[in-house]
């Protein structure tokens, strides 16, 4: 009986009450890995046959497609929609997916294709509930790779097929509505960037292509040491709460640490003050900068921010600084390569061009303030979201 109790998940569909049986995935499945045809033949490249590789087993597309002779001179083989695909090697190691297409697939993929009884979906599900521990059994620091017989081996529990079919199709309801909340978050930040190009001046331009229609004024050049005040100088308090690189990401604050001013890393040198703009001066193609809003007065900020007390509309400006025209010629300014990064001397220097009109200021930066919002809070909804599969995975399965 305790053995029993211990086969069935913490939570379950109430009409199923029978205990859940132990097999390895080898028994109740059959699966092989593809191959990839000679490079150096090119007839062998360019034809209709989609050539599916680790990175792409839950994609509708392929960066190469084969031909029929590539196909029949090598290793790869066939896969249709709907077969689970598991990837073995590199980056995307123990990710899992039901595929998409019908293609062909390369080394680094095991096809699963389920005996009678057994559901795809469920079993899709189950392995990716199962991926952190897979990955930290098998894989040493997340190097090296998987193989066929480590899958294989892989122990399993199982239900009934009726149990199997209903929590696949839950958790396929719950995908897709994952999916649509992606592509929801996506096309809103597609849409802010697009609005970034076009409500502000390109470079040898003096008026944007979209505005409100209230103002038509040529907008002036100014260099950013003209529009704020740049790192000014303040004593920290004793304890403060502390703002890393890590700590920001797009345009909102994760979290911070407490500090104490005689123990503090030394990058932590910029006290806040409402209304300042932390701008991130390394690898500023992130784009991982803040507006501080608080009325706080204990919030320090890394070095690793530029910090602007603007002078202007502060969210007209921290606007102004993200759309990608602007961080482009940041990058041109910057000096290293894997950690390019400009100084706040520098970046003061970069002219832009700006409205001088305060109420058309007030109004852009408005708008695009409500949009990050916007971002943000469908941000969350969708981290919310996965939170809840992942205890869920965690629950409904033993």
């Amino acid at each position: 009986m305790n053995n029993e109790k211990r086969l069935v998940p913490k939570l379950r569909f109430p009409e199923f009450t029978d205990a859940w049986e132990q097999r390895k995935l080898g028994k109740i499945t059959n699966s092989y890995s593809g191959g990839t045809p000679s490079v150096s033949i090119p007839n062998y490249y360019g034809g209709n046959i989609p050539f599916i590789r680790s990175g792409e087993i839950g994609s509708e597309n392929t960066e190469l497609f084969i031909t029929e002779d590539g196909l029949n001179n090598s290793s790869a083989k066939l896969v249709s929609k709907g077969d689970i695909l598991y990837a073995l090697y590199g980056a995307t190691s123990g990710e899992v997916s039901r595929s998409l297409i019908n293609g062909a697939i390369n080394q680094a993929i095991l096809a699963i294709k389920p005996h009678e009884n057994f559901s795809s979906e469920f079993i899709t599900q189950w392995l990716k509930g199962k991926k952190s521990h897979i990955v930290s059994s098998y894989l040493q620091g997340g190097q090296g790779n998987l193989s066929a017989e480590i899958v294989k081996n892989l122990v399993i529990f199982i239900p009934q097929n009726k149990e199997q079919q209903k929590i696949g199709t839950f958790f396929t309801a719950l995908d897709c509505y994952i999916t649509i909340h992606q592509r929801k978050l996506e096309n809103v930040k597609k849409l802010k960037k697009s609005l970034l190009q076009k409500m502000f001046p390109k470079n040898d331009q003096k008026f944007p292509e979209i505005r409100f229609p209230e103002f038509t004024d040529a907008w002036e050049q100014r260099k950013l040491g003209e529009l704020a005040k740049f790192n000014p100088k303040s004593i920290l308090p004793d304890t403060f709460k502390y703002v890393d690189l890590e700590s920001v990401s797009g345009t909102e604050l994760l979290g911070y640490k407490t500090e104490n001013k005689y123990s503090a890393p030394s990058r932590a040198q910029r006290l806040a003050q409402k209304g300042d703009i932390f701008y991130q001066t390394v690898r500023p193609y992130q784009k991982n900068n803040y507006l501080f809003d608080f009325e706080d007065k204990d919030f320090v900020f890394s070095t690793g921010y530029a910090q602007l007390r603007p002078q202007i509309n502060g969210y007209f400006l921290f606007s102004r600084l993200q759309e990608d025209n602007f961080v482009r010629r940041v990058l041109d300014k910057c000096t290293g390569t894997s950690y390019p990064a400009i100084n706040g001397n520098d970046l003061s220097e970069i002219s832009i061009r700006v409205s001088d009109n305060p109420k058309e200021q007030q109004k852009i930066g408005t708008f695009f303030t409500e949009l990050d919002r916007y971002i943000t809070i469908h941000q969350r909804k969708l981290e919310n979201v996965k939170k809840l599969k992942k205890s869920l995975l965690q629950q409904m399965f033993v």
